[in-house]
């Protein structure tokens, strides 16, 4: 008994000793990493992210009231019973409204959206200036509260994703810790805006911060659900699309979903091309700038009263598509007018996004595509609301480029799983011919017009986001006077703290030296420290192991 008793102990003293040796490591890890910080602050980011979506999406509507008379998204039903002059009138008064603010008072000239979220994470270690936000947001409201033609997910990642920025900067944190409550704002402003808390958390790593991992997966499932309660507690809980039960007939039907990928991939390249040489268009005409949105809303105003069903988001519009309540010669028509409108109004310098005009293509090819199949094949054929829902899908996801987080928007806007094969087969093949026509999708494109080539390798985007500062040896306040004594300006090599890891290497190579001064400014040329060879490339090297321990752990 009594070695029974000694036994019992000693395997209870292995097992705590085992359990505690295994435990207090990773305890320890969690404890330093500040997880549970992290995760309140997410739940922070997600409850004001969330009344942020809800205040934005409310003054659109009260801004619409102003001339269409109602708040709803139900646009084009009270379009229908203004005069034309009303409906031409709405879009020429959003623009100068919008010149003036761009003109006055707007940094940088225009709106802000998506691409500059991606590139505030892959560039300017996700710092965003919250006065700019705020009246980007300001800019956008009015631009689709008079009619402009534009999503509104555009400018309420970019509100979410600033509000998450400056939290970021409240607390100081570090790098991968930005990286990821960045991505909670914006997984926040998708599932409060949708009611979509699935498509908002994959939208964050899909199209944000470019990777899975689980570190950063559980504080932006935070944000997403606190986001989604807080919309439904004001919207209610239902989806944006109401639609009726769809389901496929015939596998013989997916030859014929495979094909409407393939009309897809056309639709959202002319869509994106459309956008981007409207744009380059437009710069080229010298005009004042509080000018651009006037003529925009001219033209816009004028397409809107023969088709007034390219107004604002155009959802009642898309959701007509959906439950087969438009003809195939209005469904051809306004897949041109809203392309048409779409690129006029963000050329013109309005605010606002793609996604939601994406999902109307996509509906108007999906239900022509629809009923033409159901005429040739009637004895097969689904109804063509399942068309128009797998269009909506195909034609987004390739536009933005995430066909992940693009099938479960969809998914969750219209509550159609039962399509779920015929969706994933248009979504793949759209988003490939894409890819390999365009080599990336719209924001993508957005970047690299500005110079932003961000499908670069990552030691390559690493080079050109770290600076000077991160890793210069820095002087104490005046020691650096008396080196100057023995330097020429005019000869001397030199960088600023400011400058890239790309310049600093290439410095390094063109001089043929290990050491280079570091310059206060341009006009200040107090030297501050120095950039050391060595120290510029174990910064490079360090920060490519935390992009890896990041993506992995």
């Amino acid at each position: 008994m009594r070695f029974l008793k000694i036994l019992i102990i000693r395997l209870s003293r292995f097992a705590y000793l085992s359990v505690v040796g295994r435990t207090r490591p990773n305890l320890h890890k969690f404890w330093r990493e500040k997880h549970i910080f992290i995760w309140f602050l997410a739940l922070v980011v997600g409850i004001f992210a969330a009344y942020v979506a809800i205040i934005f999406r409310v003054l659109i509507g009260l801004t619409q009231d102003i001339w269409l008379g109602t708040t709803s998204e139900r646009v084009f039903a009270a379009a229908q019973v203004l005069p034309s002059w009303m409906i031409f009138l709405g879009p020429v008064i959003g623009g100068i409204l919008v010149g003036l603010l761009l003109q006055f008072v707007m940094p940088g000239k225009r709106a802000l959206g998506v691409a500059d979220v991606i590139e505030a994470r892959a560039i300017k270690d996700c710092k965003m200036a919250p006065g700019a936000a705020i009246w980007s947001a300001l800019i956008s409201i009015l631009s689709l509260g008079f009619g402009a033609s534009a999503g509104r997910e555009g400018p309420v990642v970019h509100l979410g994703a600033a509000i998450a920025s400056k939290l970021e900067d409240l607390f100081q944190l570090p790098s991968s810790a930005r990286r990821t409550l960045l991505a909670c704002g914006v997984a926040t402003a998708v599932s409060a805006s949708f009611n979509a808390p699935i498509a908002g958390v994959l939208f964050a790593h899909e199209v944000i911060l470019a990777h899975y991992a689980l570190s950063a997966f559980v504080p932006i499932v935070i944000s997403s659900v606190v986001g989604t309660i807080l919309s439904r507690i004001y919207f209610g809980d239902a989806a944006a699309f109401i639609i009726p039960n769809y389901q496929i007939t015939s596998h013989w039907e997916f030859p014929a979903f495979a094909l409407l990928g393939l009309i897809c991939a056309a639709v959202a390249i002319i869509f994106q091309f459309s956008l981007i040489y409207t744009d380059k268009v437009a710069r080229n005409i010298h005009m004042p700038l509080w000018l651009r949105p006037v003529i925009g809303g001219v033209i816009v105003g004028g397409i809107a009263i023969f088709f007034p069903q390219i107004l604002g988001v155009g959802y009642d519009t898309t959701d007509a598509a959906l439950n087969q309540n438009l003809t195939i010669a209005t469904l051809f028509a306004l897949l041109v007018a809203k392309t048409a409108a779409t690129a006029i109004t963000l050329a013109s310098r309005f605010g606002g996004g793609v996604f939601s005009p994406s999902l109307y293509l996509g509906a108007m090819t999906g239900g022509a595509f629809g009923l033409i199949a159901t005429a040739v094949f009637p004895e097969v054929s689904s109804s063509h609301g399942v068309y128009a829902i797998v269009g909506m899908g195909a034609v987004s996801a390739a536009v933005i480029g995430a066909p992940i987080s693009t099938t479960l928007i969809v998914f969750e806007l219209t509550g159609g799983y039962e399509v779920t094969l015929a969706l994933l087969l248009a979504v793949s093949i759209a988003t490939a011919l894409n890819q390999a026509i365009n080599g990336m999708g719209f924001f993508h494109w957005q970047l690299k017009n500005r110079g932003h080539f961000l499908h670069e390798s990552i030691d390559q985007q690493i080079a050109k986001r770290l600076k000077v500062h991160h890793f210069m040896t820095k002087f104490e306040p005046g020691e650096g006077q008396d080196k100057i004594k023995s330097l020429d300006p005019k000869t001397m090599i030199w960088l600023t703290s400011d400058h890239t890891l790309q310049q600093t290497l290439r410095a390094f190579d063109k001089n043929a030296c290990h050491k280079i001064a570091v310059i206060k400014s341009t006009e200040n040329f107090e030297i501050i420290g120095w950039a050391e060879h060595w120290a510029a490339l174990a910064a490079l090297n360090q920060a490519l192991v935390d992009i890896q321990v990041e993506e992995h752990r």
